[in-house]
């Protein structure tokens, strides 16, 4: 086998070569395609994220494509398949089939059906579903049907029993069960812009600006932040027209303070019931933001990769400026593939902000 430093085409830049070392030890799929490593003790090339044993970095060779690897006289591996059809990518078929066989569904499949249309085990078609998707297949059921339910409703033409049958449910009482938890409030309230919703509110102040927290009966449903609290406030009204805002008391002020006290030390961690309505993809996008460690940033590239969709970049940033939950969903940890800060619904300045106080994390 010709030694691989004798190939012209080897990646020799070590700045290069460190950070595509670092994506292997990351096994960081977000790197594939853009270089290839050889393992001398072995003969064997792979694409980062390979599952195979991590080599010693004495070992490991980087290449710019898989023909310069196999010029050097390394062969392909076949867990990763790097000159093919990569085991993720395969599975990342597989579960978006699973996730057209959901939606086009009367009746949501069993586990064992999509397991069986997938061709692997209900228990790893499960656990791969999940890690793609960021939902359980029933929760991926759950949340398409919501969105379709939320369409239909919308229409004024819809009745809302039309729009329960509509959506997919078999009876309305199946429907009903979860009606509160699927849109916050009764689908007739829904359909009405919120009438007969009581949400709390209160406006405080950070060192990013005025904050507003408001609280539907399901949990936290709004954080907006901006210069002007009346304007807040007004925002607030526009996005859920027919509810009654109610102004928050003593306890209320307590979850207030709690909410800028992340935002002065992000160290201390945010758990608050969130009362989050999207869309199926919107949803994953958010798990996804709120697994990014305070202190870390990830671009929309990894953000898209992370939830099995590397071709949804664009669709990844549209979710993140849909975000209406400031801080506790966050959407100022992602930033542009080379480190910029891109658009912030709330401002590029208070991103920048929060960002500065928990880089010492």
């Amino acid at each position: 086998m010709r030694p691989a430093t004798q190939n012209g085409t080897r990646h020799s830049d070590h700045a290069d070569e460190n950070r595509y070392w670092d994506a292997v030890a990351r096994r960081d799929t977000a790197f594939q395609g853009k270089f290839v490593y050889a393992v001398t003790s072995t003969g064997i090339y792979c694409r980062p994220g390979c599952p195979s044993r991590l080599p010693k970095r004495e070992n490991v060779a980087f290449f710019s494509d898989c023909q310069s690897a196999e010029a050097a006289g390394f062969r392909g591996c076949r867990r990763c398949n790097p000159d093919g059809v990569s085991i993720s990518e395969k599975s990342a078929a597989a579960i978006s089939e699973a996730c057209r066989l959901i939606e086009i569904a009367e009746e949501l499949p069993t586990l064992d059906e999509l397991a069986a249309a997938a061709g692997i085990s209900p228990f790893h078609f499960h656990r791969q579903f999940k890690a793609i998707t960021g939902l359980t297949p029933k929760g991926y059921g759950a949340a398409h049907r919501a969105k379709s339910v939320r369409h239909a409703l919308a229409e004024t033409r819809n009745t809302v029993t039309q729009a329960i049958y509509d959506a997919g449910y078999g009876s309305g009482s199946r429907f009903y069960e979860k009606s509160s938890q699927m849109l916050g409030m009764t689908p007739t309230a829904y359909r009405n812009g919120g009438v007969g919703t009581d949400i709390k509110f209160a406006v405080a102040e950070c060192s990013l600006g005025s904050i507003l927290v408001a609280c539907s009966a399901k949990g936290v449903c709004a954080i907006l932040l901006g210069d002007d609290p009346d304007r807040l406030a007004r925002d607030l009204q526009d996005r859920f027209p027919k509810a009654a805002l109610i102004g928050g008391d003593a306890v209320f002020e307590r979850l207030v303070a709690q909410v800028v006290g992340f935002v002065e030390a992000p160290g201390i961690g945010l758990d608050l019931p969130l009362d989050i309505r999207g869309t199926a993809f919107q949803q994953r996008v958010w798990q996804a933001l709120r697994e990014i460690p305070a202190g870390q940033t990830a671009s929309y590239a990894e953000i898209a990769e992370r939830i099995g969709d590397p071709k949804a970049v664009r669709a990844v940033a549209q979710a993140c400026g849909a975000n209406k939950i400031a801080v506790a969903i966050p959407c100022h940890r992602v930033v542009r593939t080379d480190g910029s800060l891109s658009g912030y619904r709330w401002g590029v300045e208070r991103k920048r902000a929060l960002l500065e106080k928990e880089a010492h994390l």
